[in-house]
């Protein structure tokens, strides 16, 4: 029972993670329409930010704040540069920019940086939480940071005046406009968010997988397995699906004798095709409806 509960909690610790990517995924998707297949290299490349920070003396709270302030400002840049002149191009087009965005910011920290596994701290530490031995306390600020990003994030988009502009804009943008939303600047501020956000999973992984420019390519893959059990145009979804993923790789590692560790990534790439296969929008997402 003692293992069951134990796997249980580091399934919830990790899943925190994916469904911290799975909320910048879908931040991306409801602005766009597309995946970002960069968006764990822009998480990686904003922790080694972090890190030099940190090495250059900021405490690292300080380090934290700023890194996440420079994500925001470098997502929406990214969108501003890079795609908003690709607005009306094709779905491939897109497809290609986000791959080379991968390849050049994967290729750029390990220029600046090298590609030696760097540790990186906790701000929770790595003690047991509370003494007990089946989690640590970095597991649970992990689980609790999540929770408490879902919770900004619904306040923000239920209460805030940019917040529901924010929402009109990705459900009908030409209605949007007619009413005086800036639709464009609201795809720009989701780019931000999903950058900022992108920016604390990585922070938060790190002290756990040591961090180097391929730290996040398959904490991505899980991201996308959990964005697209919760749905893509859910993020209260995409949390829920993000641990989901956690609990099931970490119970199917333990209790399948075949798979073990070796086979735990091919369990989040079997969810999405499944998923996909069953229910195409997920578990939590709407069937999107267009007048023609």
């Amino acid at each position: 029972m003692d293992l069951l509960l134990q796997q249980i909690l580091s399934g919830l610790a990790s899943g925190a993670i994916y469904a911290c990517m799975a909320l910048a995924v879908v931040m991306i998707y409801q602005a766009i329409d597309h995946l970002n297949f960069a968006q764990g290299e822009m998480a990686m490349f904003s922790t080694f930010i972090a890190w030099q920070l940190m090495r250059w003396g900021a405490p690292y709270w300080a380090a934290f704040v700023a890194t996440v302030a420079l994500s925001f400002v470098g997502g929406i840049a990214i969108e501003r540069v890079v795609f908003k002149p690709l607005k009306n191009a094709p779905v491939l087009s897109h497809v290609v920019v986000f791959i080379a965005l991968y390849a050049i910011l994967n290729s750029l920290a390990g220029f600046i940086w090298d590609f030696t596994v760097k540790p990186f701290p906790s701000p929770f530490g790595s003690a047991p939480f509370m003494g007990s031995h089946l989690i640590g306390s970095h597991q649970v600020g992990m689980i609790a940071t999540t929770l408490a990003i879902l919770g900004f994030l619904y306040g923000f988009f239920r209460f805030t005046r940019v917040g529901l502009a924010m929402r009109a804009a990705a459900a009908n943008p030409e209605s949007a406009r007619l009413v005086g939303v800036r639709v464009g600047w609201m795809v720009a501020l989701g780019w931000g968010m999903a950058a900022a956000i992108g920016a604390i999973a990585g922070m938060l992984i790190a002290p756990v997988v040591f961090l180097e420019p391929n730290m996040m390519l398959s904490i991505l893959l899980y991201g996308f397995a959990g964005a697209v059990l919760g749905g893509l145009n859910s993020p209260g979804g995409a949390v829920l699906g993000g641990f989901a993923v956690g609990v099931v790789e970490n119970l199917a590692g333990t209790y399948i004798p075949v798979i073990g560790g070796e086979l735990k990534l091919p369990i989040a790439l079997f969810l999405i095709v499944g998923v996909l296969v069953v229910r195409p929008n997920g578990l939590f997402g709407r069937l999107s409806v267009q007048r023609v």
